[in-house]
């Protein structure tokens, strides 16, 4: 069994497709229409994909504290940096629990949990 996709109810398209293009960096696959008032979009270059979907029926949102997505940077320090410059908020870190890795999070416009993770070696 492979994980295929993972699905995220967000507020507006527009802003988190900006920042999953343009701040994180995934490509976008497929946009289109799913329905009176909803809207999905496909986005990510590997095997596992995000699955955004905006729905203007649904008023309120709740990511929860315990949930984070990861993504791997080549670097920690410069991730940041470029964040930073791009008025991103480091939300918190960056942490190196391991010898072997770092990373810090940010949250992305709907309030989730993004780390970003530098494998060293």
């Amino acid at each position: 069994m492979n994980l295929s996709w993972v699905t995220l109810t967000v507020k507006n398209m527009d802003e988190s497709l900006n920042f999953y293009t343009e701040v994180l960096g995934l490509t976008l696959l497929d946009r289109r229409p799913a329905g009176p008032q909803m809207e999905l979009a496909f986005l990510g270059d590997g095997e596992t994909k995000l699955e955004l979907v905006c729905n203007q029926a649904v008023t309120s949102f709740d990511m929860g504290q315990s949930i984070s997505l990861g993504f791997s940077v080549a670097s920690v320090d410069q991730s940041m940096a470029t964040l930073t410059e791009k008025g991103i908020a480091i939300h918190s870190g960056p942490f190196q629990p391991a010898p072997y890795i770092r990373f810090f999070f940010i949250l992305d416009p709907n309030g989730l949990k993004i780390q970003l993770i530098e494998h060293l070696t």
